[in-house]
């Protein structure tokens, strides 16, 4: 896709937006913000995501 950023993988160093546990889930959101959640929240999340249009990727 052009004009499309290579992220890297998630590495222990990145840390949940909710509660700073291990990062399992990056959501790039459509105005190119991005979230990273552990996978109890990304899971919680899911739901308002997706009608957001978020790019869900596991790490």
């Amino acid at each position: 896709m052009p004009g499309t950023l290579t992220r890297p993988e998630l590495t222990a160093a990145d840390r949940c937006d909710r509660c700073g546990a291990a990062a399992q889930v990056r959501a790039v959101l459509a105005s190119g913000g991005e979230l990273l959640f552990c996978g109890h929240h990304a899971r919680e999340h899911e739901t308002k995501l997706r009608e957001l249009a978020a790019q869900i990727v596991q790490g």
